[in-house]
């Protein structure tokens, strides 16, 4: 009788930690008849928001019951429930009601209506938790995080930044490095897989993105190996997405980012 009633009282320990975080769907008007909706988690206590931003194409397709039709396995989305139940407010972003089919948000990362529509995410998430904003992108969204963060002043920006598998060279559009990182002022963190295959992150280009950030507050380079690789090394189950090492991953940022 007493194993029962231990396995009972964890379990509704377990359902009760599990009820602490609400998730709910927001749609937040940007531009003139365009809206920006946003998938957010927050637990019962929590420490900070993060805003976070896929790779590849940016889209999630997210219902207005908050289902994700697209971005399932990507790194910052797969791990989403780890980030709250360290104490974050889990923000993730999908493509702009006017961005919401092909080419979703490619050509789109770097503009100004893509500043517009982020800039009243962060305002947003600002008025309603009273919490530190930090914007978190992978791959495609560090070119989303870093050129917003860039291109906002200190009032309406983020208050930190984290890049994981950062874009450090494309032929395609503007890569990291080549932005205007001397901009940016807040806390920075940088996350890379060492082994990360794909041909836009080579982890010997790292360097000259750390000489760009030399104006952000405080900064780091943290780098991983292992895991476990899969598919196109581009993809989010490669080193490129840290995949079989996700904790240690997600540990390191939440420290680095909670000041640990």
């Amino acid at each position: 009788m007493q194993k029962i009633f231990a396995t009972l009282t964890l379990l509704l320990a377990s359902w009760s930690a599990m009820s602490a975080d609400t998730t709910r769907t927001i749609d937040l008007p940007t531009r003139p008849g365009v809206t920006q909706r946003v998938l957010v988690i927050t637990p019962e206590s929590a420490k900070a928001v993060l805003v976070m931003f896929t790779g590849g194409n940016g889209a999630l397709r997210l219902s207005p019951s908050g289902e994700l039709g697209m971005g399932k396995g990507n790194f910052l989305i797969r791990t989403r429930q780890q980030w709250a139940d360290k104490g974050f407010v889990v923000a993730m972003v999908d493509a702009p009601s006017d961005r919401q089919s092909e080419p979703f948000l490619s050509g789109y990362r770097q503009t100004p209506e893509h500043v517009t529509d982020i800039k009243a995410v962060i305002a947003s998430l600002r008025q309603s938790t009273k919490l530190p904003i930090w914007l978190v992108g992978t791959s495609r969204g560090t070119q989303s995080v870093a050129f917003v963060t860039a291109a906002l002043d200190k009032s309406d920006g983020p208050d930190g930044l984290v890049l994981t598998s950062t874009i450090l060279n494309d032929p395609k559009s503007r890569s990291v490095p080549a932005m205007a990182l001397e901009k940016i002022t807040v806390p920075t963190l940088v996350v890379h897989h060492q082994q990360d295959a794909c041909r836009v992150c080579d982890s010997n280009e790292l360097p000259g993105l750390m000489s760009k950030l030399g104006h952000a507050s405080r900064r780091e380079l943290v780098t991983f190996e292992g895991g476990i690789t899969q598919g196109d090394p581009c993809e989010a189950f490669a080193y490129h997405g840290f995949n079989g090492i996700e904790p240690q991953v997600v540990n390191r940022i939440a420290g680095w980012v909670l000041g640990q």
